[in-house]
Parts: structure tokens; sequence; C-alpha cells
């Protein structure tokens, strides 16, 4: 199973879950996040005294915490709360963005899961005549970016765009298949 090491903040409930009908006292702070590297939705509880904001940046891996305390484990994606699932999406778009390289790679190494099926055709758009045109211009040489990709395969959907709804579907498991997630 896969660690993270970093991870983004959706949302941050300083009171805890408002559904929680536990006594004020024995409440904790919430804090609903995604990992860095395997988007893996986890829920944590920071610190006493630390507020923590959407959007921020925590360290959860070994040795010293700044702000989490612990990590309470993952979340389904029908757990976040409406601020968490309104972050996500934006989240992720800054994820792609900062690891274009590693989608981009995606795109120019991706083999087939059997001999009817190709990995290329687990993003949403793409289907057996966009995944050969991939395949053909991916031969002269590997893509460099989302916007190369668009270039060098005519009429394909929004590259970027269909990798963030494929982790969204990795995310509430829609598939057995993890490419970006796991």
């Amino acid at each position: 199973m896969a660690k993270e090491e970093h991870a983004i903040i959706l949302d941050y409930l300083p009171n805890g879950y408002p559904l929680d009908t536990r006594p004020v006292h024995k409440k904790t702070a919430i804090a609903q996040a995604i990992g860095k590297e395997h988007f893996v939705l986890l829920e944590l509880v920071p610190k006493k005294g630390i507020s923590l904001q959407t959007n921020q940046e925590v360290y959860l891996g070994e040795g010293k915490r700044e702000e989490i305390h612990h990590i309470l484990g993952r979340i389904p994606l029908s757990k976040l709360t409406q601020t968490a699932r309104a972050e996500l999406e934006i989240v992720l778009d800054k994820l792609i963005d900062t690891h274009e390289k590693r989608f981009v790679d995606f795109f120019s190494t991706a083999g087939p899961i059997n001999a009817r099926r190709h990995y290329l055709e687990l993003i949403p758009g793409i289907g057996k005549k966009h995944m050969w045109e991939i395949i053909e211009a991916r031969k002269e040489k590997p893509f460099e970016s989302f916007d190369d990709i668009k270039e060098r395969v005519k009429l394909l959907p929004d590259p970027k765009h269909s990798v963030l709804k494929r982790i969204l579907m990795e995310i509430d498991n829609e598939d057995k298949h993890k490419i970006f997630t796991g």
C-alpha cells in the first residue's frame, strides 16, 4: 500500500464533524486531505493548537510532523464534506500541472492491459481510434506536454481534463485498474 509523504488540505473542521454526537470535549479537529503522490483521500488529526488552511501542504512522513498529530485513515469520496469536494478538482488540477511530465509520459509509454484492451483506453474520451493515433504519434518521438499531445493527435478531448476525470474515477473506485492512484 502506497504511503503519502505530503498531503494538501481540502477542508479543516476545527470542531470535528457537525453530525458527531459525542460531547464537545471528546471531539477532535479533523482535516480532510489528498495525498500529493498517490491521490489518496485521508482523514487527519492536527496537533493541539494547530489551525490548518484549505490548500495548505502538510507533511505526513516518518519523523517529526509539524502540524499533523496522526492519520485516522483513508476515507471514501462519499465521506468528503461539500467544501472538500469543491476543493478536490481545484487541487487535482494544480497537482496535474505540477507533475505534467508524469502524466504526459503515460501517454508516451502506456502498453496493453491484455490482447483486447490498452491502458490508454482507460482514459475517458479515448477509444480505439484515438489510442491508435496516440501510438502512431509517439513512434515519431515521445510527447513533451499536454499541448504537444493535443497538437499531434487530432480531435482528442483535452488530455489534462481526461487525466483529471480518470483520477476522480480511481478515487471513487469505479474501475479495478489503478493508473494514477493507489
